[in-house]
């Protein structure tokens, strides 16, 4: 397995197969277990049938489980924009972390800035979008809330790895009704089977102050800029 210099140690995982698909994103997850050996135990046996490429602990530890080059099975059934077949198309890191079921809290500083430099060098390597820097609610909002509400998606934007949110809206709500708004999110890449559980999910990335699972005219404004800046193609 190759590894580079920004990890700390390898814990290999049997659990990965043969990629289908070049790598166009990266998926952030949270582990949901304490201590995270117990979380290093499932990502590595192979009963458990799941792994990740990355797992970074809170004290700020790279451990390596899976080779790049392979496909993880982190996202599970998920989808973005076209793609269902996640798992192919991306690097899966998990991040050591309670979750909500465990005491949900701010990620640790340490985790973070362990966290950024893996996430350019992959970014770079590979010649991932910003906008397909996602969370795992964003992939499979039917199922998951990770990395969830207070994951620091604007710090992580200041680095340019991630779209940043919108601030200076361009308009108010544009969409005449609730049914208009959950196609729009398809249009930006969101799995639309559930619509309300689409709209928490973009609300979690996008508006994390306030999860109600209905549209409003802040979130269509948001959608709505975003939407813009992708068809200007600046929000590669």
């Amino acid at each position: 397995m190759e590894t580079s210099e920004l990890v700390h140690r390898v814990v290999p995982s049997p659990n990965f197969n043969d990629r289908a698909l070049p790598v166009t994103m990266l998926v952030l997850h949270y582990t949901e277990m304490k201590p995270v050996e117990t979380a290093l135990q499932r990502l590595t046996e192979a009963e458990a049938g799941v792994s990740a490429h990355y797992l970074i602990t809170e004290e700020g530890e790279v451990i390596q489980l899976v080779s790049e080059e392979n496909r993880a099975w982190h996202a599970g059934a998920s989808y973005w924009r076209g793609s269902k077949d996640v798992n192919s198309a991306s690097i899966g890191i998990e991040l050591d972390h309670p979750g909500h079921a465990g005491g949900y809290r701010e990620f640790a500083d340490a985790q973070f800035e362990a966290l950024v430099p893996l996430v350019a060098r992959i970014v770079k390597q590979y010649d991932i979008p910003r906008a397909n820097v996602v969370g795992h609610s964003d992939v499979a909002p039917l199922r998951k809330i990770d990395p969830g509400e207070l994951f620091p998606w604007d710090r992580l934007a200041e680095y340019g790895l991630c779209l940043e949110r919108p601030e200076k809206l361009e308009q108010a709500d544009p969409f005449h009704n609730e049914g208009a708004f959950i196609l729009a999110l398809e249009r930006f890449g969101y799995d639309i089977t559930e619509g309300r559980k689409a709209i928490e999910a973009f609300e979690r990335r996008w508006r994390p102050e306030r999860i109600e699972g209905k549209p409003d005219a802040q979130l269509g404004a948001i959608l709505w800029h975003l939407l813009l800046e992708r068809d200007r193609g600046t929000a590669r």
